[in-house]
């Protein structure tokens, strides 16, 4: 590698003096980048392929377009990357980057000729394509091996930056019977046969004037906030078993049964959990991946003429 980074460095010193063929705009270890390199990059960024977006550090293809310092600094990060990806032999192999292709076709409803038509509109050759899934995949296993198994955020952290704006843990869950009727006085009576003794279930199978009406009542299992909330007001302050007064909705007037209330976990806060838990590793990734980088880059061979 030394005979060959000498002659590179002499390359560079001649560019003044001559015009060469192809220009080298970087060398990264035993890697040149050249301006046929940028072109290509270029014409993968206006045609709207994906970016490795590890090494692209946020910047849009628009930024990368009109900032070529930047865009060769993506490609020699790229090459950092490449470079490891040979030191620890993580090469994938042909049939793995044929199973990634065949997922692609699929999650895009496309068959493989209809996927390469596609790429060749864009000027983007099949062979390329393939080569470039490959790079893919390898910078994936090289990130995997070395910093993603290493991401750890506790639950303290999570709970941390939650902070008391989380939705709560648990909620309620009830399971209500309800009678329905439009007139107010006859549900005045009914509540007072109710009160004196008589079967809710009965009166509900003989007056609720509930569309939907379900044997003895039953209006079905809720969960907080499910409810109309005059409803969910009401059997708050009830317990099983229990029956309310006459409640107004724009449905008409309810009496309400408790049959059961139980406390469960609150799906809404399991997913904030997951999402900050997310988050948060996805910024531990991206500080520890910049600081990996650049202990890479520290340690190789680098030099630009832009």
């Amino acid at each position: 590698m030394k005979s060959l980074i000498a002659s590179l460095v002499l390359f560079f010193g001649s560019i003044a003096a001559t015009e060469p063929v192809e220009k080298i705009v970087a060398i990264v270890n035993d890697e040149i980048i050249t301006l046929t390199d940028i072109k290509k990059y270029e014409s993968r960024l206006r045609a709207k392929m994906q970016m490795d977006e590890l090494v692209s550090q946020g910047a849009s293809p628009k930024e990368l377009l009109s900032d070529r310092k930047k865009l060769v600094g993506v490609l020699i990060d790229e090459k950092i990357l490449d470079s490891e990806v040979k030191k620890q032999s993580l090469s994938v192999t042909v049939e793995r980057v044929e199973k990634e292709i065949r997922n692609i076709s699929k999650s895009n409803k496309m068959t493989r000729s209809q996927l390469k038509s596609a790429l060749q509109s864009q000027g983007i050759d099949f062979a390329e394509y393939q080569n470039m899934i490959k790079t893919r995949l390898e910078r994936q296993s090289l990130i995997e091996k070395n910093l993603t198994s290493n991401i750890r955020v506790s639950d303290e952290e999570v709970q941390s930056h939650m902070g008391s704006q989380s939705s709560p843990h648990e909620i309620a869950e009830y399971s209500i019977s309800h009678i329905l009727v439009k007139d107010k006085k006859r549900g005045s009576d009914l509540l007072k046969k109710i009160q004196s003794g008589k079967s809710f279930e009965e009166l509900a199978s003989d007056n609720s004037e509930d569309p939907n009406f379900q044997p003895g009542g039953k209006l079905g299992e809720f969960r907080q906030g499910e409810m109309l909330k005059e409803i969910e007001a009401a059997v708050k302050k009830m317990k099983p078993g229990d029956t309310s007064g006459l409640v107004k909705t724009k449905l008409g007037f309810h009496i309400l049964k408790l049959i059961n209330k139980k406390v469960i976990s609150n799906p809404a806060a399991q997913e904030e959990v997951e999402k900050t838990r997310s988050m948060l590793s996805q910024k531990a990734f991206q500080r520890q991946f910049r600081i990996w980088l650049d202990q890479r880059k520290q340690e190789a061979f680098i030099r630009t003429n832009i």
